[in-house]
């Protein structure tokens, strides 16, 4: 799994590519949490429009940021979550742990407000 990222109007934009399970997540971890440290208030969007699969320690990697990103008073949406990861959101009961957006452009909108 590859995971790039980009910055829009203060937003950490994130992009991971492919399966977010087993050792892949060690790579959306190092690029996750440099992004939350970085800032005061860090603003963090996730799409995962080219995310096909995430396992238990994808989600407990998620939560982790959306903890660190919370004691900073900062902000975590998500964008493109397909049908199989948002039911695992959804039965995993943390689906409300994060912002959901319809497009990039809501997002960016909604984070830098």
């Amino acid at each position: 799994m590859t995971t790039q990222i980009r910055q829009q109007n203060g937003i950490s934009i994130l992009e991971p590519n492919g399966k977010i399970v087993g050792a892949s997540i060690l790579g959306l971890w190092e690029t996750l949490s440099p992004q939350i440290e970085a800032y005061d208030t860090p603003r963090i969007l996730i799409n995962f429009e080219k995310v096909n699969k995430i396992d238990s320690l994808g989600l407990g990697a998620l939560l982790d940021a959306r903890a660190m990103t919370k004691r900073k008073k900062g902000r975590i949406g998500v964008i493109n979550v397909g049908k199989n990861i948002r039911n695992i959101l959804v039965l995993t009961r943390i689906v409300t742990e994060f912002e959901h957006f319809d497009n990039e452009d809501d997002a960016v909108a909604a984070l830098s407000a």
